[in-house]
């Protein structure tokens, strides 16, 4: 086979240096140079003059005789393997004159291409947005395809006559669109396979999103929060924002304080919160062009305890939990001299007190509840004109028989905590209570109806409630203890104050002692 080839190359080349009077034939290819595995393709040798029927054909690839006498070479089912250049040459029938050898055509023959469909921004989508498919045809190397598309619902399958492009963009999007996509490619007459489905899933709600904390609420300066936005029933695509609310009432007004991108879900961490940080916290989320949003989340707040030794929020009475229908006051205490500190809450928004409720005395501002009611329910702390707000803490009114009394605010390492079960009515027979901590029990009914700690420790953190074996459990508190030394660190930086403000004035009190003894020594003799 292979001496065959060789000679039949050899014959080819003595054909190419014959006399340059003879004509030279033209090969064309239909459909196309580049076919498909598996379609029909026919080569046609054309000469001028001397008449078809005068002529006898021989084909050739990549220089090997190929057929013989026939004026079209067809091929059917082609595969990769009749990839090549191919050439032809004529004889007369009534002579043994030849033909030049024509001009090399190059059929390239490939796997039918079978498109991509990509989506942006995702496959699960919500009533009004903006989706945008793309069909890509890989390694293909041919750049003037045409395009259709396709849609299959319950069974029904339709063009899509709006998209003929490589993208198909669907605005405002409804439920009735969801659906199992294709596209397919389409060049001088041939067309690739049909891509595989996408399947859109549009929902018809509005995206809501959820913004949670960690590891908690309530923290102290100096510790790490963690604010998740996540948006539910969704994967990706979304960028978040973080808002922090700073309405009163019933005007409603965000400041934007951090922005991220991701795929369902946002981060927002502060790796170390001071006071400022105190507030409630609201996300949302976007994509698509245009632009859409998500609702707007639930509401976290962050409270966070700092030192202050100039500003006071006084409690009466001092402790978290309240019967509803007793009265409540709370007061800002500026020691600073300073005025412009007000109590402020948060209930179910942002809020003074009301004015009925409010007093303002020199440098002490008052809230005072005469009658508590659950509503009242929420946190509250001190606020500057400028914003800053310090002390705050949960306070909670309940409409049952039995609270527990613990300290609103954070409890100091090494120092005592006591623990009170209060009861609505004070003539109980029987005033024994256990104590519980995180769901298990602390001390039992032994005791009587109060808790002693002598000193606190991290270990002590956690959540606290009472019981009492007639007139049921109490709501629970959290019981917080922060490390003393941040409050020895503020008192040391209060000595060291206090020593450099009166110092000057020891030093000249003790020069001018000095200075009299000196002079009444001087008189006496």
């Amino acid at each position: 086979m292979k001496l065959q080839e060789v000679k039949q190359s050899d014959l080819y080349d003595s054909l190419m240096e014959e006399s340059t009077e003879r004509p030279t034939p033209q090969v064309s290819v239909w459909p196309d140079d580049h076919v498909y595995r598996g379609e029909t393709v026919t080569l046609s040798c054309v000469i001028s003059g001397g008449g078809v029927s005068s002529w006898q054909y021989s084909w050739y690839k990549d220089s090997i005789i190929q057929q013989y006498k026939l004026q079209y070479y067809t091929i059917r089912s082609v595969t990769e393997s009749h990839t090549g250049k191919y050439t032809c040459r004529g004889n007369e029938t009534r002579g043994s004159r030849y033909s030049h050898i024509s001009n090399a055509v190059k059929l390239r023959v490939s796997e039918r291409p079978k498109p991509v469909v990509s989506v942006y921004p995702d496959k699960q989508l919500f009533r009004g947005e903006t989706v945008t498919l793309r069909c890509d045809i890989q390694d293909t190397g041919d750049t003037e395809w045409t395009y259709s598309w396709t849609v299959e619902k319950t069974n029904n399958r339709n063009i899509i006559t709006q998209c003929n492009t490589q993208e198909c963009k669907i605005n405002n999007i409804q439920q009735t669109d969801s659906g199992k996509y294709t596209c397919r490619g389409k060049i001088r007459e041939q067309n690739t396979e049909m891509s595989d489905a996408v399947t859109l899933t549009v929902s018809s709600d509005k995206p809501q999103t959820v913004l949670s904390v960690s590891p908690q609420q309530w923290l102290t300066e100096g510790d790490s929060v963690t604010l998740m936005c996540e948006v539910i029933n969704s994967s990706t695509g979304w960028t978040f924002s973080w808002f922090t609310v700073q309405s009163l009432d019933s005007d409603v007004d965000y400041e934007l304080v951090s922005k991220s991108s991701g795929g369902s879900k946002g981060i927002y961490t502060v790796s170390s919160v001071t006071v400022k940080h105190t507030g409630v916290y609201m996300c949302r989320a976007e994509r698509g062009d245009p632009v859409y949003h998500t609702e707007y989340s639930n509401t976290q707040t962050l409270w966070i305890t700092g030192v202050s030794p100039s500003v006071s929020l006084i409690i009466r009475p001092n402790r978290s939990q309240h019967f509803s229908s007793e009265s409540l006051s709370l007061s800002c205490e500026d020691h600073s001299n300073s005025t412009g500190w007000t109590v402020r809450r948060y209930t179910d928004k942002l809020k003074p007190c009301s004015s009925s409720d409010w007093r303002s005395t020199g440098t002490t501002s008052t809230c005072k509840i005469s009658s508590l009611n659950t509503s009242d329910t929420g946190v509250y702390w001190c606020q500057s004109e400028s914003g800053e707000k310090l002390h705050p803490v949960n306070i909670s009114v309940h409409n049952v028989d039995v609270i527990l009394d613990s300290p609103v605010h954070p409890v100091t390492e090494g120092d005592p905590l006591t623990l009170h079960c209060l009861y609505r009515y004070k003539n109980s027979s029987n005033l024994r209570a256990e104590f519980y901590k995180d769901g298990s029990v602390v001390q039992n009914q032994t005791t009587g109806d109060m808790m002693i700690i002598p000193a606190v420790s991290k270990s002590h953190e956690g959540f606290y409630y009472c019981k009492h074996p007639e007139r049921g459990e109490s709501p629970k508190s959290l019981i917080s203890v922060r490390g003393e030394s941040v409050y020895q660190e503020m008192f040391g930086l209060k000595i060291f104050t206090f020593l450099l403000a009166v110092c000057p004035y020891l030093l000249a009190t003790v020069l001018l002692v000095i200075k009299c003894c000196r002079l009444r020594g001087e008189s006496s003799v």
